[in-house]
């Protein structure tokens, strides 16, 4: 009886995951999310060198150039993901968590506009963290829950630079932005990768082989 018992529960169990599994938004690559996490380190750096120039419109303009090309990047891989892949079948609803932030940039385009247009240009980094918190909460049911903690990474930094960092210079202060995304973009990208599954080396993550468990000795 007992083993009836524990057999149906694991077969409850298998048949959950297995529904999970189906269910799971699977558009999003983790090495092209941690990859656009790199481009924003390297755009900090060099946005925060003495030779670049201390402007804002220059600044505003070097982090267009991130965000279009982090667009192009995982929206790039998206595309082929649902042109490509046997199981999506090229059918439109199942874009419907990517589509899901939609509203969430346009209101970061307003707010970024509205902040540009009032020359409060060092409110700006804090308020594009705060919306990329919203950006990995959204869709959080078909997503992995990881990301979840990621947003409230992005939260806490937002709300640092908003209340705790009011100093925060949009010209001079570059890295700051660099860092932050690079970490959480990274990371972002280690959930999505793995999606729950045991991390078992970095090295595979950046697509080399697993090394090679040695036996144990007796």
């Amino acid at each position: 009886m007992k083993t009836s018992l524990h057999d149906a529960l694991r077969q409850v169990r298998e048949l959950q995951l297995a529904i999970l599994e189906k269910q799971r938004f699977k558009g999003y690559s983790g090495r092209t999310r941690a990859l656009a996490g790199c481009v924003a380190l390297a755009a900090g750096l060099v946005l925060g060198a003495p030779s670049f120039p201390a402007t804002p419109m220059a600044h505003l303009i070097g982090w267009g150039v991130v965000f279009a090309l982090a667009m192009a990047l995982n929206y790039g891989v998206l595309i082929y993901w649902f042109w490509h892949d046997p199981d999506v079948g090229r059918d439109v609803r199942r874009l419907g968590p990517a589509l899901e932030i939609v509203p969430v940039l346009a209101v970061g385009a307003v707010m970024t506009m509205a902040l540009v247009a009032n020359e409060q240009y060092n409110l700006l980094f804090g308020v594009w963290m705060a919306l990329c918190a919203l950006l990995n909460f959204t869709a959080r049911q078909v997503l992995p829950r990881g990301l979840s903690w990621v947003g409230l990474y992005y939260l806490i930094c937002g709300a640092a630079c908003l209340i705790g960092l009011p100093a925060l210079s949009f010209t001079r202060d570059s890295w700051v932005m660099g860092m932050v995304f690079f970490f959480g973009e990274f990371f972002g990208g280690l959930v999505l990768h793995y999606d729950e599954k045991p991390l078992p080396s970095l090295r595979t993550f950046f697509g080399f082989p697993a090394p090679a468990h040695s036996e144990e000795s007796e």
